[in-house]
């Protein structure tokens, strides 16, 4: 992670679409359409600001083994913005035959960050 300011608070740069403007809702979609129609498994990971460089980031739940369909992984980041509210939350594409992560991103920071 690298900081474009010294106040960590102001601005993250924390993975591959930082230097873009946040992604709207289609965009996120596309991108989750993106990492099944790759064979990947999606998943959710999610941490405090203040904490999100410091160590690896809590898995909500278990990676979505198998999902075809990109609502369902849209409801479980709904499901965990609403019990993290105050925490970045990433979506990350596992791709199992290479045993890596194949795409990442934050998908959602908490107001004023």
């Amino acid at each position: 992670m690298s900081m474009q300011t010294d106040d960590y608070r102001t601005q993250y740069t924390l993975e591959t679409f930082s230097f873009l403007p946040e992604f709207n809702a289609d965009e996120v979609y596309d991108q989750i359409v993106y990492i099944i129609n790759q064979g990947w498994t999606p998943a959710l990971e999610h941490e405090d600001p203040a904490n999100a460089s410091a160590h690896y980031w809590g898995m909500w739940k278990l990676p979505l083994f198998g999902t075809r369909d990109p609502n369902e992984v849209l409801v479980e980041l709904d499901a965990c913005r609403a019990a993290y509210p105050n925490h970045l939350i990433r979506l990350i594409g596992y791709d199992n035959y290479t045993q890596c992560q194949g795409h990442n991103f934050v998908v959602y920071r908490p107001r004023g960050m």
